[in-house]
C-alpha cells in the first residue's frame, strides 16, 4: 500500500509500494545490499510495514447512486443559506428549518428534502482549488484535486484521472451480468460539443468507461429537467419542450430476431478470439466481455428490461419521482442499482445545467430547485421505506459552489447570478451507512470559504469508496501490472 513519509519541511509524499509489498526505496535500498556488504538477513527489515495490495474484483457491501449537478448548485441557494447576511450575500430566497436540530436551515425551494431531512445528511465545507468548469468536473468526477499532466480543458485524455464510476468499475463485483458501473441519462457535453474530461476510465484505459446509458440524444439548446422544466440560461429559445427521454430503450431493433441476436453474438465470439490472440494489454478482453454480458443481459432478459421499463409503472410513484427527466433518472437509477449495479452516477442535467452566471433566481425557483428536490427526496424516501437505504448510498454535488456575492452580466443576463467557486460547496449524502440529520463542517458568514472542517475531494471519494465497503488497500492494476491505489484520502468518519 501507499507509504506516507514526512519531508524536511514537513510536506507528506506518499511512496509507490510494489504489488509484492515493497516500495521503490524498498527496492532501492535492497540493491544497496551487495554494495554496503550486508546480507540478506536485513530484507525484513527493509520490508517491514508494506503490506500486499488488495486485487478485486471484489463483492461491495453496498451500492452508490451519485447524483451530479453538472454547472456549479449555489450554496446559498441550497444547503448553506445565509439569512443574516446582507443582501448582495444572501440573496432573493429565504430560508426554511429542517428535522437537523440547532436551528439548521436550508433554502425555501426544497421543502421536500426539507421534511425527509432526518434521513439525510450534508457537508457544508468541501473545497478544492479551480474555479474551471473542466477542471472542476475532472476534480469532483475522480475526486482528486490536481490537474493532470497532459490535461486538456476541450477534450478527455489518456492522461487523465479515472472516474470515480470508472474505478468502482474496475475493482467492484457486479450481480446478474449487469455492469458494475452506469451513468445515465446522458454523457456530460457541452452545448458546444466538446464532451466534459472526468467522466472516463482516463489512464485506467479505455476499457475501464463506465457504461453509458444514454436515454435521451443530445441537444445543444436543451437544459434542466426536460421536457416539461427546460430552459435558457439566457431566455433563448430552447428545445427542452420537445426533447424525448425513452425511460430505456432495452428493446431489440424491429429486425433483430433472437436468432438473428445470436448469429450477431457468435460472430463477436470469433472475432474475440482472433483478438485476444493480439491483444497486448492484459485484461482487456475480460473486461470487454464482461461488459458485452451486461449489454446482452438487458437487451434479452425479460425480468431485466421490466424492471428497468418506466412506461408500465405506477402512475403515483412516477408523479412523486416527477414527469421530467430528473425524476424518471432517479427512478431508473434506484431500480438499477436494485437490481446489482453497484454504483450509478445521474447526471441532472448536462449542458452545465447549474451554471447559474445570470437569471439565477427565476430559473432555480420554477426549472431546476423544485424538480431536484422532488426527484431527490422521492428517491430517499423510497429506499427508506423498502428498508434499501442503508444498503444505498446517495451522494449529490456538483463541481463547485458559487460565489459569496451575486453579480449582474449585463451584456448576456436580464437578471443577475453567481458566478463560479471552488473554494467551497455543499454537498447531500444519505444511506449508505451515513447517519442522517448531521451537518459536517462550517462556512464564514459569507459563505465563501470553509470556516471548520475543509473536505478534500480525495475524502468525498473516499467516503464513497468505504460506503461500498471497498477495503483501503484495494488497487487497480495498469496493463505492465502495476498497483494504484482507490484511496487517496481518508473517508469523512463523522458522516458514520
Amino acid at each position: 500500500m501507499p507509504q506516507t513519509h514526512m519531508t524536511a519541511k514537513g510536506a507528506e509524499t506518499t511512496a509507490f509500494v510494489h504489488p509484492r509489498g515493497m516500495s521503490r526505496r524498498a527496492m532501492v535500498q535492497v540493491g544497496a545490499v551487495g554494495l554496503l556488504g550486508l546480507g540478506l538477513e536485513h530484507l525484513p527489515t527493509l520490508q517491514a510495514g508494506a503490506d500486499d495490495w488488495i486485487r478485486g474484483p471484489v463483492k461491495p457491501k453496498r451500492k452508490v447512486i451519485f447524483l451530479f449537478l453538472s454547472g456549479g448548485l449555489a450554496q446559498h441557494e441550497s444547503f448553506d443559506p445565509k439569512p443574516d447576511a446582507a443582501e448582495l450575500i444572501r440573496g432573493e430566497f429565504g430560508s426554511i428549518s429542517t428535522r437537523f436540530g440547532g436551528g439548521i436551515r436550508i433554502c425555501e425551494h426544497l421543502p421536500k428534502l426539507s421534511d425527509c431531512s432526518h434521513l439525510w445528511s450534508m457537508v457544508r465545507s468541501l473545497t478544492h482549488g479551480t474555479n474551471d468548469h473542466s477542471l472542476g468536473h475532472h476534480v469532483m468526477l475522480t475526486g482528486r484535486s490536481e490537474m493532470p499532466a497532459g490535461f486538456s480543458p476541450n477534450q478527455p485524455s489518456a492522461t487523465d484521472e479515472p472516474s470515480i464510476a470508472s474505478v468502482v468499475g474496475a475493482v467492484a463485483q457486479s450481480r446478474n451480468n449487469l455492469p458494475p458501473a452506469v451513468v445515465l441519462p446522458e454523457k456530460l457535453i457541452h452545448r458546444t460539443g466538446r464532451v466534459i474530461p472526468g467522466q472516463f476510465g482516463g489512464r485506467m484505459g479505455g476499457r475501464f468507461d463506465p457504461w453509458f446509458l444514454d436515454l435521451s440524444p443530445f441537444d445543444p439548446n436543451s437544459y434542466g429537467a426536460y421536457p416539461t422544466l427546460g430552459f435558457d440560461h439566457q431566455d433563448k429559445s430552447q428545445s427542452s419542450s420537445k426533447r424525448g427521454f425513452e425511460p430505456l430503450s432495452l428493446s431489440l431493433p424491429a429486425n433483430m430476431t433472437s436468432s438473428r441476436l445470436d448469429q450477431r453474438l457468435q460472430l463477436l465470439t470469433s472475432m474475440d478470439r482472433q483478438r485476444a490472440s493480439l491483444d497486448q494489454w492484459a485484461g482487456s478482453v475480460d473486461s470487454l466481455d464482461t461488459q458485452r454480458s451486461g449489454a446482452v443481459a438487458l437487451l434479452t432478459d425479460p425480468k431485466l428490461r421490466q424492471a428497468f421499463d418506466l412506461r408500465d409503472s405506477d402512475p403515483k410513484l412516477l408523479d412523486r419521482y416527477g414527469k421530467h427527466s430528473f425524476g424518471w433518472s432517479c427512478l431508473v437509477a434506484r431500480r438499477m442499482v436494485g437490481a446489482g449495479v453497484p454504483l450509478v452516477q445521474v447526471n441532472l442535467g448536462n449542458n452545465e445545467t447549474w451554471d447559474t452566471h445570470g437569471n439565477a433566481f427565476p430559473h432555480l425557483k420554477n426549472n431546476l430547485l423544485p424538480p431536484m428536490d422532488q426527484a431527490v427526496s422521492a428517491l430517499i424516501q423510497d429506499l427508506e421505506a423498502s428498508g434499501e437505504l442503508e444498503s444505498t448510498l446517495i451522494v449529490m454535488a456538483g463541481e463547485f459552489g458559487r460565489t459569496p456575492k451575486i453579480s449582474h452580466l449585463k451584456e448576456h443576463y436580464s437578471k443577475p447570478g453567481r458566478d463560479h467557486w471552488g473554494r467551497v460547496q455543499s454537498f447531500l449524502i444519505a444511506g449508505g451507512g451515513v447517519v442522517g440529520g448531521r451537518v459536517i463542517g462550517s462556512t464564514d458568514s459569507v459563505g465563501g470559504s470553509p470556516a471548520s472542517r475543509p473536505v478534500t475531494p480525495e475524502q468525498f471519494a473516499a467516503t464513497i469508496y468505504q460506503s461500498l465497503g471497498l477495503p483501503p488497500t484495494i488497487a487497480w492494476f495498469d496493463s505492465q501490472e502495476r498497483p494504484h491505489s482507490v484511496y487517496h484520502g481518508d473517508p469523512i468518519h463523522e458522516l458514520f
